[in-house]
């Protein structure tokens, strides 16, 4: 009980703060109302993108895959660090030189309006099937085994995620589509505090639990009992294998970093450049410290359980509720509910700021006012909701929730990264070049993974079967074996993505070549140590990796 108190009373503290902070400053205009009226400071900027990025999917389904893997894993997250320096120094300037609000509005100018308008849907698409639902669906899976719901409310386990997921979807669509994106910001700020607190609480008491009271003797406990789990370079038969950190891991790191609406529009809410750039750098470095809490806690898990969990993810919940002292499981259980409200507000906003400016104002009413847009974006904001409320309980059969919102992301992920590659690297590519390489990347991209890829790796795993195989790490051996890494296969159809654009770009050139000219929207003298403080990141992560290879 002291615990549930606790958790309403910090999580209603947090709400009333954002109300009061935005009351009087939230702008009524469209880019006022998404963008919080390009006013975002660093501090605010750097907390809305970790908060962003610290929501369950992440907490719950990166510690699970530590708790298999050990600290391959942590690819996710130092990598991260580095494409966020890329974003810094070569994306932002161009997207706050253009005074973009949405990353498709560069593609209508580089391309044109349909590109723009596919590329958008793909979004919109992406958000509402695989994005909101899984967000939805690990927050659930967290709440609801940190207070025992089916116990509490005398229902089955399915029935308290329901109810839980609906609870998060519906106080989420409230603060995303009702406050915009300021008043998630400052939510964001307040909770990432919170949030970067509790979660090194965790590894902490996690370390005191397997070291008698010492994290110090519970670190030494844990690298003299599996030395191996303290690699940085994953094996092939492993999630994050190493040499997909050179293929398609830094792939799907810029494009999440660097060209996903859901959080570069953080950025591109800066006060000016300078802010953005210091803002993104700020991250970077906090970014490198990840790991602590999305990977180290899965590793203390895999010892304190012996490796005997059902699944790898109830890793971090299980070990929430058996190190946490009662007390602070309210206060953690606020902090990560606002870290899933986060990630929740951050994708819905995203999307009705997609469909707002890009779509209904685009082509269903090109003369709507400012007004109609955001009440139309509203509209749109709240079926977009009810549908990942209704979507997110099907999550339940996906089976490992980190890989699978990975993997299933690729549909979208690399073709919209790829032209948007190309369309700043070159200038005479055509718009048709755009939508045959969107077109193309993602019909093969499904084609392998979820038609060869699959057929591929129940012929191997029948094989190995009639072979009597039962040894787990064989038997993943043989399963990465069969097909080749869905991180390779994106680094491939990237590869051919670029030659096709850049062939029927000599063939069909532009007839006129593309300037990226300066809208004067925002000052974009750039911070003045940005290089410096970008390599020395750069330099940090790679340090990283070789002091724990083996």
């Amino acid at each position: 009980m002291i615990g549930i108190l606790s958790f309403v009373g910090f999580t209603a503290m947090v709400g009333i703060i954002s109300y009061f902070a935005t009351r009087s400053t939230n702008e009524k205009t469209s880019d006022g109302y998404f963008l919080g009226g390009r006013s975002l400071t660093a501090g605010v900027i750097a907390g809305s993108l970790l908060l962003t990025n610290l929501s369950t999917e992440q907490i719950v389904g990166l510690n699970g895959s530590a708790y298999r893997d050990g600290l391959s894993v942590m690819a996710w997250e130092t990598l991260a660090a580095i494409t966020m320096v890329i974003t810094a120094l070569f994306l932002l300037p161009r997207y706050l030189k253009g005074g973009l609000t949405t990353v498709p509005q560069f593609l209508a100018k580089r391309f044109d309006i349909t590109t723009k308008t596919i590329t958008s849907a793909l979004f919109l698409t992406g958000y509402v099937v695989v994005l909101l639902p899984v967000i939805l669906y690990s927050g659930s899976v967290a709440i609801s085994g940190m207070f025992d719901f089916p116990t509490l409310l005398g229902v089955s386990e399915s029935a308290a995620i329901t109810l839980c997921i609906w609870g998060i979807g519906i106080i989420g669509s409230i603060y995303a589509v009702f406050g915009g994106l300021k008043a998630v910001a400052v939510s964001d700020s307040i909770n990432a505090v919170g949030l970067l607190i509790g979660g090194f609480l965790i590894p902490f008491f996690g370390l005191m639990a397997i070291g008698d009271g010492s994290a110090m003797n519970g670190l030494e406990t844990l690298m003299a009992a599996q030395p191996e789990r303290f690699d940085s370079t994953g094996e092939s038969w492993q999630e994050v294998p190493f040499i997909t950190i050179f293929t398609g891991m830094m792939l799907v790191q810029l494009f999440y970093w660097g060209t996903n609406q859901q959080i570069i529009q953080r950025a591109l809410g800066a006060k000016n450049l300078q802010e953005g750039q210091k803002g993104l750098l700020l991250a970077a470095f906090v970014k490198i410290l990840g790991p602590i809490i999305l990977v180290l806690p899965g590793m203390i898990a895999y010892h304190y359980f012996d490796g005997g969990l059902s699944s790898s993810n109830l890793a971090y919940p299980e070990l929430v509720r058996a190190v946490l002292p009662k007390y602070l499981v309210g206060f953690f259980a606020a902090v990560l509910f606002g870290a899933i409200l986060s990630s929740f507000n951050s994708v819905l906003n995203s999307s009705v700021t997609l469909f707002g400016i890009d779509i209904y104002k685009q082509h269903i009413n090109p003369e709507a006012s400012e007004r109609t847009v955001v009440k139309y974006g509203k509209i749109f904001g709240v079926f977009l909701a009810l549908a990942a409320m209704f979507v997110a309980p099907v999550i339940e059969n996906a089976g490992s929730i980190f890989q699978y919102l990975q993997e299933v992301n690729g549909i979208y992920s690399i073709p919209i990264l790829t032209i948007i590659v190309v369309g700043y690297l070159t200038r005479r590519v055509p718009a048709i070049a755009a939508k045959i390489a969107i077109f193309l990347g993602s019909g093969l991209y499904i084609l392998s993974q979820f038609v060869i890829g699959p057929g591929r790796v129940e012929a191997a795993m029948a094989a190995a079967a009639e072979s009597a195989i039962t040894d787990e790490v064989a038997l993943r051996q043989i399963q990465a074996d069969a097909y080749p890494h869905y991180l390779h296969i994106m680094a491939i159809l990237f590869i051919l993505n670029i030659i096709l654009m850049l062939v029927i770009g000599k063939i069909w050139p532009k007839a006129d070549p593309y300037t990226l000219e300066y809208t004067n929207q925002v000052e974009i003298t750039p911070y003045k140590y940005v290089k410096q403080v970008g390599i020395g990141i750069v330099a940090i992560v790679v340090l990283i990796y070789i002091y724990f290879a083996q």
